[in-house]
């Protein structure tokens, strides 16, 4: 199906070469990213604030050995600690970190971890981000699953074994809108007793209408809480507006959803900044929103097809395993995921001390279970993917292996009554 939004570049005609030419070297053509579009509903939140006015302050530099062995002395970790445990003063005192996380973690969880696998229903976008493989300038195969064949694609799921999935889709209302979205999850409902979301952001009675329809939870990657950065890495689309993406976790509270998750893109700024502002998202909306269950993630930027430009600042394994630690001892009830991006050495050891849920059995393509969980090919086209993961592990291997290192694999925590 064509689109206005959906540019291949190898037909591009000249007037939308030109407009993405524009878009890249003249701020002046962009809109601002600070301003909401026409439909976006504003809410009055002082969370934005809060934790702006923390990050804005936080000179990482300045932390030296004394704060970081004060920190992890503590029995409660204050704000202040949670800084001094992310700055580079902390990195030498990476093994007692990972000592007072696991901990914490064996404390708040046991030796659980949590499985789940995503599902792309479609890869359809009209933002231009440029370091996301479903940007609308990106000749990619684009694809949106009818129905009939996202059921086809739960059940192959969930013959698995699979009890928890994720749904996600390209950024792109007019492909994929709310009561599309909205049908998959009542398909969902029948083959999964977890459902989570992670789309485009909505306003609230959308998302009261996407849990109605059996979603539980809903995930909102930031990217970077840096907005500077942020309006140069995003420059086209509803997803360019900074402040209503950074709402979109609270609307989905207000919507009535059980949980939310939130995560930044490590790479794309100052990731030590970035992840002060996750934890903070978090730890403030908690406290607004007590009965609600939240959970972290930390990816980090992979490679996506079709760009070699974009490059990350560097965050090697002792970093992303520094913060993961500060993020269990500053948030000991929180939830932490690593996803597919990491290696499945770094999830098999970061599961013992900090994390608490993996994926399994990934596909970041479009119709790509069939092959992936049966080994045969499926009869329909396939979408391309959004990024290259590292870790493929099925869920059998992954259960296997998370046995093995003396975990107790869970599929589902949660019953409806």
């Amino acid at each position: 199906m064509e689109n206005q939004f959906f540019v291949d570049s190898e037909h591009l005609q000249a007037s939308a070469l030109e407009k993405k030419h524009r878009l890249e070297t003249d701020p002046s053509s962009r809109k601002s990213h600070m301003e909401y579009l026409p439909g976006m509903e504003q809410i009055q939140s002082d969370v934005c604030s809060w934790v702006m006015g923390q990050v804005k302050n936080f000179d990482h530099s300045r932390y030296t050995a004394k704060e970081v062995r004060a920190a992890l002395e503590h029995e409660n970790c204050s704000i202040e600690d949670f800084k001094a445990l992310l700055s580079p003063a902390a990195e030498p005192f990476l093994e007692e970190m990972a000592g007072r996380a696991r901990l914490e973690t064996g404390k708040h969880f046991g030796n659980t971890v949590y499985l789940f696998t995503p599902l792309y229903i479609a890869n359809y976008c009209e933002n231009y981000c440029v370091y996301c493989g479903f940007n609308c300038y990106n000749h990619i195969s684009r694809m949106k699953l009818t129905m009939e064949q996202i059921e086809h694609e739960m059940k192959v799921i969930a013959d698995s074994g699979m009890e928890e999935i994720l749904i996600l889709t390209g950024e792109s209302r007019s492909m994929s809108d709310v009561s599309y979205i909205g049908e998959a999850c009542k398909l969902a409902r029948n083959y999964f007793r977890m459902v989570g979301l992670e789309i485009y952001p909505v306003n609230t009675e959308e998302y009261r209408f996407l849990h109605e329809c059996g979603a539980d939870y809903v995930t909102v990657f930031q990217e970077t809480y840096d907005a500077d950065k942020y309006e140069t890495l995003h420059l086209l689309g509803h997803k360019r507006v900074w402040p209503y993406r950074f709402d979109a976790q609270e609307r989905a509270l207000m919507g009535g959803m059980r949980g939310v998750a939130f995560s930044a893109l490590l790479g794309l700024s100052d990731f030590r900044k970035d992840a002060l502002a996750s934890g903070l998202h978090v730890y403030y909306l908690q406290r607004k929103y007590p009965h609600a269950e939240m959970s972290l993630s930390c990816p980090r930027l992979r490679p996506i097809i079709n760009n070699d430009r974009i490059h990350p600042q560097d965050v090697h394994e002792k970093q992303l395993c520094q913060i993961l630690c500060a993020y269990r001892i500053f948030l000991p009830f929180v939830g932490i995921t690593v996803s597919s991006r990491e290696s499945a050495a770094f999830r098999n050891g970061i599961v013992k001390i900090a994390a608490t849920k993996v994926s399994a059995g990934v596909s970041t393509g479009i119709g790509d279970h069939e092959r992936k969980y049966s080994g045969r090919e499926s009869d329909g086209a396939r979408g391309d993917e959004q990024f290259e993961i590292d870790d493929g592990r099925s869920l059998d291997e992954m259960y296997q292996d998370m046995s093995g290192e003396g975990l107790q694999p869970v599929l589902n925590d949660y019953l409806y009554v």
